[in-house]
């Protein structure tokens, strides 16, 4: 069916521009037309040549214009006085035309003059006065001014419609057109597969997809069906529009694509319109694929902004939506892709089998699949030899896929504004510190006591961390001021499937192992543990809440997974509830406190030494506390697949 589409002829659709033409044409020969009867004029002398030698048959007086036409006769026309003469130029609806005109001043005098020669002379012309009717000439230029406002009209029109028509040419009556962009197997989309590094479970559910476009036979033979849909959920930047690229670039089959914000619109109905000519489309390429990314804009769930009535034409967009995918009349050769990261506000109707069969996750990618994905980014990037991709996805916990495409320009950004012909691994991580951190502040003046101050904060941070079993390895340490921070830690979180309380209780001390420090050390606090203050009581709270790991609460969770709460007034739970939350929170936080001014307090100094290494190279990597602490002395446990974190 797609190869008698490709070969069918392409129909001329009708444009009104070429009523437009066709209008102007007309107008433009009326106005040439309208002089060419005058085009063949001579001057009175010669005129006066002309009249006494008989050869002139009838001469027409027109008073309005000072012109007098001259007609000759057959004879004449063959003399080589008036060979200029013989040929009449152009056409004329208003009879026939002149071979000369002559002009005159004043009335009375030619017309006396003409009848003395004709007496005198006997001549045989004769004589007619008549005014000329210049009815169309007048018309057109009458006419012209308004042709020249409504074609500036329809011009902008055109101009302010381009973006939002939808169709071609951009006109308004096709806004109810989709606006889906088509790539078949002669577009531009090189992705392939191998473009595509990690997400190794994701890529196989979506590999099995193009198999069934291009081998339905092996599936539909043992009583199968082919899917309808996949829906790709992840976080941002891990790769599901990349995915979906890949697919278009693998399939050879016609794909379409949009954003899920295409189809809303401020007229009405033009949603539901635009859905309706995407599928129509679709169907007639069959086998294809459609790609709605960000599907959220309209698959949020229905019903839950009653209120304000402003969702109607967002719901009436899904219904139709919904129907097109799993209802009568539904294609099965066409296979629908969307991506979201917020799956929890999608409408049930939408997610369930038959419309979406599949749901693939595409989480954020471990250190084998980052060190995958550098290898992919680094092809084009002139590196230095011997570059350890395995270092770099050390230094990159929890980055996704963008956010190491990002990594990798960064550092050849670095390294061409440092005048290096290669990127080495200080470029690497100088651009994560920039991603992470922020731009480096040269310029921030800070004095020796602040400066001192923030090597303890991050020395504390380090110290704590390192000593606790269930808290984050170290990767690196900075007192560089980026961005808003003064200083920085980064670790590399173990991966977790499940938290533990006493995990989560050495992440907390950890995190306020930089305000123990400061305690200890000078006796006083500052204003620079913000940032920590604020994590360690988002932990928690999310521990008393969220994930009932409070004694005092007991198994209780106040965490609305669908969203439907958050929109409320009300607390779901009572006030005295609300205050022994408060003073359990309170009582978490400080206990982890405590603990880690305990712990630094045995470790004073080693802290010390710590902090004025600090000061002196200003960054720190693992090895360095590694001098000072000795090997940590936790052993990570096994991965059950075998990898290692460290």
């Amino acid at each position: 069916m797609s190869e008698n589409n490709k070969n069918a002829p392409k129909k001329l659709k009708f444009n009104a521009f070429w009523v437009y033409g066709i209008i102007s044409l007309v107008l433009l020969f009326f106005i040439l037309n309208s002089n060419s009867s005058t085009e063949n004029e001579v001057s009175f002398s010669q005129f006066k040549e002309y009249v006494p030698q008989n050869d002139i048959k009838e001469i027409v007086i027109v008073p309005n214009m000072r012109l007098a036409h001259v007609y000759l006769t057959d004879e004449a026309l063959k003399k080589d006085t008036y060979k200029e003469y013989a040929t009449q130029k152009g056409l004329s609806f208003i009879g026939k035309i002149p071979n000369f005109s002559v002009q005159y001043l004043d009335l009375q005098n030619f017309e006396n003059y003409l009848t003395e020669q004709k007496q005198s002379n006997k001549l045989s012309f004769t004589l007619d006065v008549k005014q000329q009717d210049n009815t169309i000439s007048d018309f057109i230029i009458g006419l012209l001014p308004f042709v020249l406002i409504i074609g500036l009209w329809l011009f902008f029109m055109k101009r302010m419609s381009g973006g939002q028509g939808g169709g071609p040419g951009g006109q308004i009556f096709n806004i109810g057109k989709s606006k889906a962009k088509l790539f078949d197997e002669k577009g531009d989309i090189k992705t392939t597969f191998k473009d595509v590094a990690g997400l190794e479970g994701a890529k196989e559910e979506v590999e099995e997809i193009v198999d069934f476009l291009k081998n339905p036979e092996k599936y539909t033979s043992l009583g199968g069906k082919i899917p309808k849909g996949a829906l790709l959920v992840g976080s941002p930047g891990t790769g599901k529009t990349l995915l979906a690229k890949a697919v278009a670039g693998e399939a050879k089959v016609p794909f379409f694509s949009l954003s899920g914000s295409d189809f809303v619109e401020m007229f009405v109905g033009v949603g539901a319109s635009r859905v309706r000519d995407l599928f129509k489309q679709a169907k007639e390429k069959s086998p294809s694929i459609i790609f709605i990314d960000e599907i959220d804009a309209i698959g949020r769930a229905r019903g839950k902004n009653a209120m304000s009535g402003s969702n109607d034409e967002r719901e009436n967009t899904l219904n139709q939506l919904l129907t097109e995918m799993d209802g009568f009349g539904t294609n099965d050769n066409v296979i629908v892709l969307a991506a979201t990261n917020r799956a929890d506000i999608l409408d049930k109707a939408l997610m369930r089998a038959g419309r979406f069969d599949r749901q693939i996750y595409v989480d954020l990618p471990d250190i084998r699949e980052r060190k995958e994905i550098f290898e992919v980014h680094l092809k084009p990037l002139k590196i230095k030899k011997g570059l350890d991709t395995k270092f770099l996805s050390k230094q990159t916990p929890g980055f996704s896929g963008a956010d190491i495409a990002n990594v990798c320009n960064e550092a050849a950004l670095i390294a061409a504004r440092n005048g290096k012909t290669e990127i080495d691994k200080q470029d690497f991580l100088d651009a994560v510190d920039r991603i992470v951190g922020g731009l480096e502040k040269k310029n921030k003046i800070i004095t020796p006591s602040e400066k001192k101050a923030i090597a303890y904060h991050e020395a504390g941070h380090a110290t704590v961390s390192w000593m606790l079993e269930h808290a984050a390895p170290l990767v690196k340490v900075t007192i560089v001021p980026r961005g808003k921070a003064l200083g920085a830690a980064w670790y590399l979180p173990e991966e977790r499937m499940i938290v533990r309380p006493e995990q989560m209780l050495d992440e907390m001390c950890a995190t306020l192992g930089g305000r123990a420090a400061e305690k200890i050390i000078f006796n006083k606090i500052s204003t620079g543990a913000l940032s920590d203050l604020e994590k360690v009581t988002k932990q928690a709270r999310g521990m008393v809440t969220v994930y009932g790991l409070s004694d005092k609460i007991g198994n209780l969770t106040y965490y609305d997974s669908s969203g439907q709460s958050d929109n409320g007034f009300t607390k779901p739970y009572s006030e005295k509830t609300a205050e022994l939350i408060d003073s359990e929170i309170s009582e978490i936080v400080e206990k982890q406190y405590i603990r880690a001014i305990e712990l630094l307090d045995s470790h004073k100094d080693k802290l010390t030494l710590l902090a004025e290494l600090l000061l002196e190279k200003e960054v720190i990597f693992r090895d360095d506390l590694e001098e000072i602490f000795g090997k940590r002395p936790f052993q990570v446990e096994a991965k059950v697949n075998g990898l290692e974190e460290e």
